[in-house]
Order: structure tokens, then sequence, then C-alpha cells
């Protein structure tokens, strides 16, 4: 397998996915407003936690187990495991469902705004399907079937918006909040349903999980736990965070309309380098574990500092731009200037952001989860302290301070176990010609805009920054081998046979064969 040509394709994807969905937030933002966002998240951030309490720690652990029995030949292993997934996640989610829709009453006092509960009982319809596929999309991770993976993720997100515009413009007897969240339960199904098709297509089957239920549950608790937190956290932040702005002196619907801004606005803005990480993660976890296993330090090593510095490049080539054109962004997305400052303020949080994401991933492979979860509760306490106590200082941008900080201090942690674990880590040379790259075109490129803006049209002014920042950093990028365009795409034709060989074996295939 070409790990580039794999991943370039997975990036193509998912690119296209987070693009797609990006428009999609554009589109409810204008329609629903930002205090409609707001709702929208709020209900979207509690359904998240059940979401992750069924099944998500299963697909990244499925895909180790899975990894873990092809580095070992033991083919009926596969299916005995991703059987066990399905029970697990089936199990769970039809637990949660069945107890909530009893508890309707009393759970949906959690919510300060009772239109937050009618969209999470919608959502709520599509907990067990999702949870299914989100195991089979495990098994199609670890049995290296990327394009499937990336594939049936796009047409979720295809689905989604087709069926959330088509909604939105056409129904006007029902609330826009609960139309969006009916688009979100149409996609769930129409995600199983061709998963499942395609799991049987190719091959796969459900075996009794003998000897596979409790290694699984077990290896799958500590991701679970850490994501369950994570959910918990952007739940209690949802609740917490317009509280404290009305502590300190918003009104409730001002309150809803930051936390929109930030959580609807802002940070699909910020995590744009998630959906490239994440398709660099989604091709090497499997290789990473086969190599882990193996004992293949060397390789290990080697493919953990090359996901480690595509990365930083990947954060390092957006932060410039964020900076400099944030503000512009923030009015021409969202027609919301504060969005667009808070983009600006928060670039240099991509960085640990995206270190975070990419180094979680590597170690889960490595079987670091109970790690991982550690660094996770110590970043989730220093941003829940940040969204109680500095909402009166900073308003809104108190909670991506905390964010920034949560980023740091799990990166840190998780670099420092990578080199345990992996070996020493060729990246420091790497990010110090970066971080050169990355200062000077922040500080020319704010420069540059002052001057513009003064003499020329507002998207005029913003048009040339983007051309100019682009040029400037593809010529620096080359200037300090950061990024050679001419060895990216020679790494696509390593695996090319030559036309030597491929002469070669015509010439023997054509010869008739001999028998003693």
């Amino acid at each position: 397998m070409n790990l580039y040509k794999t991943a370039a394709i997975v990036t193509v994807f998912a690119a296209f996915e987070h693009a797609l969905g990006f428009l999609y937030r554009i589109i409810l933002s204008r329609i629903l407003g930002p205090e409609g966002l707001g709702v929208y998240q709020v209900a979207l951030s509690v359904f998240a936690v059940f979401l992750t309490v069924s099944s998500s720690g299963l697909p990244i652990t499925l895909s180790r187990v899975i990894s873990k029995h092809r580095a070992h030949s033991f083919d009926a292993g596969r299916d005995r495991a991703t059987t066990a997934a399905i029970l697990i996640a089936l199990a769970i989610s039809l637990t949660l469902t069945l107890g909530l829709f009893l508890l309707r009453k009393p759970f949906s006092r959690v919510f300060s705004d009772p239109r937050c509960a009618d969209l999470f009982y919608i959502l709520l319809f599509g907990l067990s399907f999702t949870s299914v596929y989100a195991v089979i999309r495990g098994s199609f991770w670890g049995n290296k079937r990327f394009f499937a993976y990336s594939l049936i993720e796009l047409v979720e997100e295809i689905v989604m918006i087709a069926v959330g515009v088509s909604l939105l413009l056409f129904v006007d007897t029902v609330p826009g909040v609960n139309l969006a969240a009916a688009a979100v339960v149409v996609s769930y199904l129409s995600s199983f349903a061709i998963a499942a098709v395609y799991f049987y297509i190719k091959g796969g089957r459900l075996r009794a999980p003998k000897g596979e239920l409790k290694p699984l549950l077990k290896a799958a608790a500590p991701v679970t736990v850490m994501r369950t937190c994570s959910s918990l956290t952007s739940s209690l932040i949802s609740v917490i965070f317009p509280m404290r702005l009305m502590a300190a002196g918003m009104t409730a619907a001002r309150a809803m309309s930051a936390y929109g801004v930030v959580g609807g606005m802002v940070m699909p803005i910020l995590t744009i380098p998630c959906s490239l990480i994440s398709s660099i993660a989604l091709v090497l976890v499997p290789e990473l574990s086969e190599c882990y296993y193996r004992g293949d330090k060397e390789k290990l090593a080697a493919l953990t500092s090359k996901a480690l510095n595509a990365t930083l490049l990947i954060a390092g080539a957006l932060i410039p731009f964020f900076t400099v054109c944030g503000e512009g962004l923030g009015v021409f997305l969202y027609s919301n200037a504060e969005s667009g400052v808070l983009i600006a303020r928060s670039a240099l949080m991509l960085l640990p952001m995206s270190v975070t994401m990419i180094s979680t991933s590597i170690l889960n492979s490595m079987g670091c989860e109970k790690q991982t979860l550690l660094f996770f509760l110590l970043g989730a306490g220093a941003m829940l302290l940040c969204a109680w106590f500095l909402p009166a200082v900073l308003g809104g941008g108190a909670l991506l301070c905390g964010m920034a900080l949560d980023y740091c201090v799990c990166a840190a942690c998780s670099l420092v176990l990578l080199v345990k674990k992996a070996g020493k880590l060729r990246c420091g040379s790497y990010l110090a010609r970066l971080g050169i790259v990355v200062l000077a075109l922040s500080i020319a490129g704010m420069g540059m805009r002052f001057l513009l803006m003064r003499y020329l049209d507002y998207l005029l002014a913003h048009a040339i920054l983007l051309l100019v920042l682009g040029g400037a950093e593809l010529a620096l990028f080359r200037a300090l081998r950061l990024f050679d365009l001419k060895e990216f795409f020679a790494r696509f034709r390593k695996n090319k046979p030559s036309r030597e060989k491929r002469a070669k074996k015509a010439h023997f295939s054509a010869r008739p064969k001999t028998f003693a």
C-alpha cells in the first residue's frame, strides 16, 4: 500500500466533507441566526455525550484489534472482534434510548431552553443506527478499506445537507432547529444502511464473539471514558458558559448568542486542519499498530516523526491566514464581526490543537488509552476553570482561552510519552524553521493589511492579501525545505513499476509455461 497515495485520497475526501459541512454551518447560521444556532449546538453537544458512551471507544479499539490479528494472520479473529463490538454498541445504545425516553420529563429539565430538549429527543432516534455504523466503520479502518470509510462519511454529510436545506426551504410549519435535527437523523440512517450492505458485500460476517467481548470492552473503556468526559465537558460548558456570561451582566439571549458565535462560527473555522489531520491518522494508525506489535521501533519512530511534521505543516500553513484575514472571514462568511475578531486572536491555537489530535491517535494505536485519558482530564480541568472564572474578563473569548490551555497541556504531555514509546523524534528542527515562517508571514501580513485597507476596497484588499500570503508561504516553505512539491509528487510514483520492469513482466507472462 502506498501511504502517500492513500493519505492523499483520504485527505481529498475529508477536505471535501469538511468544506460541505462548513458551508452547511454558514447556511444554518444565516437561517437560524446566532440564537437558533446556539440552541442547535446545545442539543448536539448533549446528544454527543450519549453517542460517545455507546460507541466512541469501539471504532479505534476495533481497528487496533483487527490490525493485531492482521499482524498475526488470524483472519477469523477480525469477524469475531467486529461482532463483539456491534453487540456492545447495540446493548449500550438501546439501553440508553429506552431509559431516556422513559425518563423524558425529568431529563428535559437539564436544558434551560425547552427547544433544546425537543431537538435532543429527535436526535435520539438515530442513536443505535449511528452507533452500529461507527463500529462497522472501525472494521473498515482496521482492514485498511479507506476508500469505503471516506466515501460513506462523505455521503452522510451530503445527505444531511440535502435533506436539511430542503426541509428548511420548503417546510414552514415546523421550527427550523427541529428540521435541522431531523436531517441529522436521516443522514445517520443512510450511512448505517450503506455501511451494512458494503460490509456484507466485502465478505464481512457476524461470528460468535468467542474470546473477544471482554478484551475489547476492557481496551475500549479508557477511550470511551475519555471521549465521554470530552462530550460531558462540552455539555457542561454549553450550560455553564451562558450562565457565567449572564452572571457577568449579559442577557440570556446575548449569552446564548455569544456561545453560538464561539461554538457555531469560530470553532468550525479553527477545526479546518482537523479534517486533514484525521485523514493522516486514519491511514497511519493501522500501520503504526502493526509496527508496534511487530516490535519494529525504527519504522515506528520514522512514521511518527513524519505524521507530526505533516501535522505541524498543516497548522503552520493556516496560522498566518487566520491571523491576518480572520476578521474578514467572520464578516464575509457569517456577517458577524465578533466571530472574525475571535478567529484572528485564536489562530495560534491551531498548533497545540493539531498536535494533540495526531499524538492522541498515535498513542491509542500503541495501547496507551489510559495515559491519553489522564492527559485529557488534566486539559479539561484547565478549560473548565477558564470557562468559570474568565467570562467576566474576556466575555465569549474566555471559552477559547480555556480550549487553548486544554490543548497545550494535552500536547505537551502526549509528546513526552511519544518520545518514550517511539524513541527519538525528528521534529525539533522542523518546528523551528516552521516557526520562523509563521512569525515572519504573520507580522508582514498584518502590516500589509493595514496599508491595503487604507487605500483599497475591502474585498480587493483581502484578495490581494490571500494571493501574496499564499505565494510567500510556498516560496518560504521550499526555501527552508519544509515542503517540496516535486518530492511530494515523486512519492506517488514510488510504487509504480518502471517501463523496463513492466516490459520484462509482460515478456515472462507471454512465455509458454513448462512443467517438470
